[in-house]
């Protein structure tokens, strides 16, 4: 398997599993932070440094099998195009700041790209492994055992009171991130989200967008993660956020109803609306896609929408992407090439399944 088979395909195997309360929380991620004891963090060593440290991770796990059978595949950002660095990004298979350290930058990722890790990002490894729907126990569980299985190696930076030190201080402790992806429009449509962000803040925990910090909440979807890495265990930092995620999945389920009940065929207006832009416009820029695609999600898991599968939405959000527009063109586009294109690839995907 090369690299590029990553990016033949808009979903990675993993998403075409459902998981536990998957309507509304499309994925579960954990993400550790580590560094290697022995060396200088990547924000202050030298060059030579960091390439050894990348060689021997391509030495020691590069086509290594794991549980099973997943093998690990190495990816240099040395050698990857900048559209192809932006297909990886999109998947969430790695982060845009690694593609800034091409030269001594690269990332393991398993074959179901269910795991990544990224080595010489802000810290020497970031190990993220993702899991369809509300499962974050058994996530940091499976992430645990990958972290020991890399440990038998390495020695990671770690003091008895602070914790695994990290580049950034906001890391120190645990050197985790745990997050949930969620699809909340019945929030959005009530405006409830508004004053439910800044109670989610006020409990450690931080709202961002579909690709993280500094993103747009394109399409509905939030990311909800915690903020906290130093004083709580892992176990403590994951109650806290399925406490969260669990009342917003009670409060989303229960404004779906009601829009239902209260508007009834206007809603339907809008959910069908959207699925006739879709499968019949001629240009759509990536705002409107995310929208309407958010709308026929939100038809589909009402049952309103039949012989739409959720795996066809997911893999457009992921397909209409400025990057996989460019991949699937093998040329740089215009960003009116890339809406035109963008319009087409909907209209043949709804088509293959009416």
């Amino acid at each position: 398997m090369t690299y590029e088979q990553f990016m033949d395909k808009a979903t990675s195997p993993w998403m075409l599993k459902n998981g536990p309360d998957h309507d509304i929380v499309l994925s579960s991620r954990i993400r550790l932070a580590r560094n290697l004891a022995d060396k200088r963090f990547p924000t202050v060593a030298p060059s030579e440094e960091l390439e050894e440290i990348m060689e021997f991770f391509q030495r020691e796990y590069e086509h290594t099998p794991y549980h099973d059978n997943e093998t690990f595949h190495f990816v240099p950002m040395s050698q990857l195009s900048s559209i192809e660095k932006r297909v990886l990004i999109e998947k969430h298979l790695i982060s845009p700041l690694l593609t800034k350290n091409k030269e001594t930058a690269a990332s393991l990722i398993s074959t179901n790209e269910q795991v990544s890790i990224m080595i010489n990002e802000e810290d020497h490894l970031r190990i993220q492994l993702y899991d369809p729907g509300f499962q974050l126990e058994k996530s940091l569980k499976k992430t645990f055992e990958i972290d020991d299985w890399i440990e038998e190696k390495v020695n990671y930076a770690f003091d008895e009171s602070r914790g695994y030190l990290t580049s950034c201080p906001t890391n120190v402790g645990t050197g985790m991130r745990a997050s949930v992806m969620m699809h909340l429009p019945a929030l959005v449509l009530t405006k409830q989200i508004n004053r439910m962000i800044p109670a989610i803040n006020h409990l450690g925990l931080v709202v961002r967008g579909i690709y993280g910090e500094g993103s747009e909440a394109l399409g509905n979807l939030f990311q909800i993660s915690n903020q906290i890495t130093l004083g709580k265990s892992e176990e403590n930092i994951i109650r806290d956020l399925e406490g969260v995620a669990q009342q917003l999945i009670e409060h989303e389920r229960l404004q779906r109803g009601r829009l239902l009940e209260n508007l009834g065929t206007r809603l339907e207006d809008r959910i069908f609306r959207s699925l006739g832009l879709l499968t019949y416009s001629r240009i759509m820029n990536t705002k409107e896609v995310a929208g309407r695609l958010s709308n026929v999600r939100l038809g589909v898991d009402l049952g309103l929408i039949k012989n739409v599968p959720r795996n066809v939405l997911t893999e457009l959000t992921v397909l209409t992407q400025p990057g996989f527009l460019q991949y699937h063109a093998q040329k740089t586009l215009t960003p009116t090439e890339r809406d035109i294109l963008r319009a087409s690839i909907i209209r043949e995907k709804l088509h293959e399944v009416e």
